[in-house]
């Protein structure tokens, strides 16, 4: 491998003052066992990876556990398109997977998919990174001389880069005992280190978040996000990365990837960064972006184990600010998960996120989600029906004015009589039935504002659930008059023979309100 000899001034600290970390150790203990058994298949892969490419072995371990827990997701890539225990990755600002591809000899199919092929091909990129910065046999033997090739590795700069690297020598510092999904235990005894920094500028790590005063600050680029509002903040969006902290605060920093979270919260210690302002629009739960703060959570889906106490606790503590800032109600109509956001596509944070112990700690109100009036579609609601969607229907019918009595969910006679008087209000047909029209109607009601692309608030809201009922399809309900809103309005008007502006005036909001 060809080398470059180059001249550095080493500057050691105590990590212990250097870095800005503290994991937590999966045992809670630190780790002094002796060699594994070479019947292990992951320390087998790890220590053949590191006598083959001279990378010390220890160091090994605590990158890939930082990148994945060493968990291989069965060669399913993260959201920056990494795979395997080392994360190798191919995207436009990575490609670490091509890299090790070449340096190995090993196709990129089987890097991704097998475990002792991918850790290789990690521990192949890190000694290349090793190599360029001119390390030789002597300091490749001193785990401190491998900080700025593990930052490197990371395909990140500044902040982004150092974060990476100080987790990582913080898990050598304080040890770490972990089980990978087979049940193999992987060990790497703690040790004092002293991580040579000389090659990573650590300017900017210490920023301090502008909105949150115990977080960092790394911003997100610039084309990742949209400056200012278009709608009040009502709602707390939970997610998980599918990556690590520091890659996914790093993903932020990428042109291509179209994506930003205002906060991210790290597993083993629960570290916030920041990343886009709370005035500012970040993109990580499509319809609901510009009323929500998003907060990500570094992790998988899939592997309980990154849900730590000291990530609940303090996402908690975030999520009890936020509230407080912006008088969001702490229920889970209020608080939810991006599956839960109107159109997701995604899954997170997924069925092993603990969804009443995170409501107690941040002393809210366990439930279900939903604002209790929005639903995807609205269907046909008549005597004997029950469930959410009578509890809407009841809730309309109360509000203006139409006694449907408790709003228990359970269609009975009073709702089919408060129904039946509200249809004739309307000149639709008094069926006691709350169909498409009926749906329409009542949804609808209340203030007629004049609407248009740039609107926001609750009239927006009406103005979205109506429109669901009315064309049979779904309209994100966002409070914020967008793009969308504006199609489906122009939808309506031309199946309703209305001038087609995709504004909303006194005609629009007539033909809503009489149920057409």
């Amino acid at each position: 491998m060809p080398r470059s000899t180059v001249a550095r001034t080493r500057a050691r600290a105590s990590v212990l003052a250097a870095l800005t970390v503290t994991a937590l150790v999966a045992t809670g203990q630190p780790a002094t066992a002796a060699a594994p058994p070479a019947a292990e298949p992951l320390n087998r892969a790890f220590d053949r990876a590191a006598r083959e490419y001279g990378v010390p072995r220890d160091l090994l371990a605590a990158v890939g556990y930082g990148e994945s827990r060493l968990d291989g997701h069965a060669g399913l890539p993260s959201q920056a398109n990494g795979y395997g225990v080392m994360h190798l990755a191919s995207n436009p600002e990575n490609r670490s997977l091509e890299k090790a591809a070449a340096l190995t000899g090993e196709p990129a199919e089987r890097l991704r998919r097998n475990t002792a092929a991918n850790i290789l091909g990690g521990a192949a990129v890190l000694r290349d990174h090793a190599d360029r910065l001119g390390l030789d046999r002597a300091e490749r033997r001193d785990v401190n001389a491998w900080y700025p090739a593990v930052a490197r590795y990371s395909e990140a700069e500044g902040p982004a880069a150092a974060l990476y690297a100080d987790t990582v020598f913080t898990f050598l510092a304080q040890g770490l005992t972990a089980t990978a999904p087979g049940g193999e235990q992987v060990r790497v005894p703690s040790r004092p280190v002293a991580p040579d920094k000389d090659e990573v500028s650590a300017a900017g790590v210490y920023a301090q978040s502008p909105d949150y005063p115990s977080g960092l600050w790394v911003p997100a680029y610039s084309g990742n996000f949209v400056v200012g509002r278009k709608a009040t903040v009502d709602k707390v969006i939970i997610h998980t990365t599918q990556g690590s902290y520091a890659g996914s605060i790093s993903w932020y920093q990428n042109p291509a990837s179209k994506v930003s979270a205002h906060y991210t919260i790290r597993s083993s210690d629960g570290e916030v960064t920041q990343s886009v302002r709370e005035k500012d629009t970040a993109w990580h739960a499509g319809s609901v972006n510009s009323s929500s703060v998003g907060i990500e959570h570094e992790g998988y889906v899939d592997n309980p184990a990154w849900y730590t106490e000291a990530m609940y606790r303090s996402s908690a503590a975030l999520t009890q600010h936020l509230a407080a800032r912006y008088s969001i109600p702490k229920n889970r109509s209020h608080i939810i998960g991006h599956s839960e956001a109107p159109g997701a596509t995604h899954t997170d944070p997924g069925p092993n996120w603990d969804w009443n112990h995170y409501m107690q700690l941040i002393g809210g109100t366990p439930g279900t989600p939903g604002d209790s009036l929005t639903f995807p579609s609205y269907a046909l609601q008549q005597s004997g029906s029950s469930g959410p969607q009578v509890t809407a229907v009841q809730q309309l019918l109360n509000a203006q004015g139409y006694a449907a009595g408790t709003a228990d969910g359970i269609f009975g006679p009073t709702t089919k009589s408060a129904t039946q008087a509200f249809q004739r209000a309307r000149s639709l047909t008094a069926d006691g039935a709350v169909g498409p029209k009926t749906w329409t109607a009542l949804l609808s009601a209340g203030t007629t504002p004049a609407l248009a692309r740039g609107s926001s608030g609750d009239a927006v809201k009406r103005l979205q659930r109506s429109l669901t009922a009315a064309l049979g399809t779904t309209v994100g309900v966002d409070g914020s008059f967008g793009p969308s809103t504006e199609t489906a309005v122009r939808n309506y008007q031309t199946g309703r023979g209305l001038g087609v502006d995709g504004k909303v005036g006194p005609a629009t909001w007539g033909a809503l309100q009489a149920g057409r």
